[in-house]
């Protein structure tokens, strides 16, 4: 029984799908402390506009954006083929992953170092390692929640959006629902992680600008990255088949017709 399920090709894709959208999400998780200068990477000077108020605004994001695009076109790419119920799976098996390795890495910084180790950094520039090493994996758990509620409450409005375009849409314009679930969802992430991780350090308009800054690069890389999705759906079809591809499509929308809020609430 086991070998027959691991030769079915579409339990196959699902679990190296499934591996991808949980690694990368970790992934963003874990490099989210460093920022970067967006407009440095295009050798351009920083843009420096004003945006409810706060002047100075540039687009300076965390590291974890660069990977989260990725994952909008997973999330698709699983809703279009497994449905709903497969999107709340991974994102709550990513859930549990992330807040797993939170938890190593604070027992990880809890750990007395040795002493030798504190100062092995200095020929690199780093006088003390522990130092070093907290600030990388030490996060603020105000971050880390915010981070968590903003992911899975995103997730649930991209699959509720999705279903909603495909209920009218059918088959077609693909890049419709998928465009337009990201476009929403990513809205409501980008101010969730802020009021939850920064409410009472930063103003309103410090969170509304720094949210409108978020969302116009995720913005812009959802419309960057349509293509891509069609590109992933054809490779698809040619894994496992047209007429598999074209029922996986059909039981995928059989969820949302059997009743989208019942599959939301079902395990």
């Amino acid at each position: 029984m086991i070998t027959n399920i691991l030769k079915d090709k579409p339990t196959k894709l699902f679990i190296t799908i499934a591996a991808f959208f949980v690694a990368n999400a970790l992934i963003a998780e874990s490099i989210g402390t460093k920022l970067f200068s967006l407009e440095k990477i295009f050798g351009m000077k920083p843009v420096n506009f004003t945006l409810f108020g706060q002047s100075g605004l540039a687009f300076t994001l965390t590291c974890g954006v660069l990977l989260w695009p990725l994952e909008f076109i997973v999330t698709d790419i699983v809703n279009e083929f497994y449905g709903p119920k497969a999107v709340r799976r991974i994102s709550f098996t990513a859930i549990a992953i992330i807040s797993y390795a939170f938890l190593i890495y604070f027992m990880a910084i809890a750990v007395p170092p040795a002493d030798f180790w504190l100062g092995t950094g200095v020929k690199n520039g780093i006088p003390n390692m522990q130092d070093a090493f907290n600030g990388i994996f030490g996060q603020g758990m105000r971050i880390i929640v915010g981070s968590l509620v903003a992911f899975l409450v995103s997730q649930l409005v991209d699959v509720y959006v999705f279903h909603k375009i495909k209920k009218i849409t059918g088959d077609k314009k693909m890049w419709l629902r998928a465009t337009g679930s990201t476009l929403v969802s990513q809205l409501v992430d980008s101010y969730i992680v802020l009021f939850i991780a920064f409410s009472g350090v930063f103003s309103w308009q410090q969170i509304l600008a720094i949210g409108m800054m978020n969302y116009t690069y995720k913005f812009t890389m959802a419309i960057v990255l349509t293509p891509v999705i069609y590109l992933a759906e054809k490779r698809i079809e040619r894994y496992v088949g047209h007429n598999v591809a074209i029922k996986m499509k059909k039981e995928a929308m059989g969820e949302y017709d059997n009743g989208f809020e019942n599959v939301i609430a079902a395990g």
